[in-house]
């Protein structure tokens, strides 16, 4: 009687080609990887909100930067990266970023889609005043540092935002004749950010010559900002600042505590 195949044999052919799976995708990535690199940076303007303009591009696509860029029209300074090549398989771009505006210099990691974006990580700072262009109001002076673990938004309004911006030696021109105004943090805890956009924060001082408990509203619908709390000067606030905090408690008044209530909007 003959001896029958193996089944072993006859599963052979299909288990040699199913080996061939992993040096077939490690070929398709180094092919990936070899195109990116040699893209010119210019090309992710294409991947840009219609809101954001950017120019003087140099390196690759991989590895690049764009030297000027704009926000609405507004400058927003100049920007590098370094892509994470993996990314785009999902349809998406993920990269290391270093935007400078001036002195001031942030870091995160970002990853975006056409339906927004997702900063994490980011960390950096530098003087206020080279803000102007993105939203500061002018005469402002001071030091601003910011650690956020993530920011969320959909290119018209954030969705999420977690983290805290701290701001030293703050002065305005409008204020107190330009004296030293304190430090102060600006703490957005998990939740902070609202459905419809609305960003709600605390503003605390850190020390200086006025003693404040705030709280910040932002309304991206509305494009305005209000400040309501309280404030109150301390021993060192300067002759300046305390002729201004007399005139608006004569508005307002104080209460129990001595303390001023104040309550601001702004557009944005």
């Amino acid at each position: 009687m003959p001896a029958s195949r193996s089944p072993s044999r006859r599963a052979e052919p299909a288990a040699r080609s199913h080996s061939y799976w992993p040096i077939v995708l490690i070929g398709l990535a180094a092919v990936l990887a070899v195109i990116i690199a040699v893209l010119p940076a210019s090309i992710a303007s294409h991947f840009l909100p219609p809101s954001v303009h950017a120019e003087d591009f140099s390196g690759s696509i991989w590895h690049g930067s764009a030297g000027k860029l704009s926000v609405a029209g507004r400058d927003a300074g100049a920007l590098e990266w370094r892509l994470h090549p993996a990314a785009l398989l999902g349809m998406r771009a993920a990269a290391d970023v270093h935007w400078v505006k001036g002195g001031f210099v942030v870091d995160a990691g970002l990853d975006m889609d056409r339906h927004g974006y997702a900063a994490r990580n980011v960390k950096g700072g530098g003087p206020i005043e080279d803000l102007r262009d993105v939203g500061v109001a002018a005469g402002w002076r001071g030091t601003a540092l910011i650690d956020f673990n993530e920011i969320k938004g959909d290119f018209t309004r954030p969705s999420s935002a977690a983290g805290i911006l701290r701001i030293a030696n703050l002065a305005s021109a409008q204020v107190a004749e330009g004296t030293d105004l304190g430090s102060y943090e600006v703490q957005l805890a998990q939740g902070a950010v609202a459905a419809d956009g609305t960003v709600n924060a605390q503003l605390v001082d850190t020390g200086g010559p006025l003693e404040l408990q705030a709280q910040i509203r932002y309304a991206p619908a509305a494009r305005t900002g209000t400040l309501t709390g309280t404030l109150k000067e301390r021993p060192d606030a300067s002759p300046e600042l305390r002729n201004q905090l007399q005139n608006l408690a004569q508005l307002h008044g104080r209460d129990a505590q001595g303390r001023i209530p104040v309550d601001f909007e702004v557009a944005l």
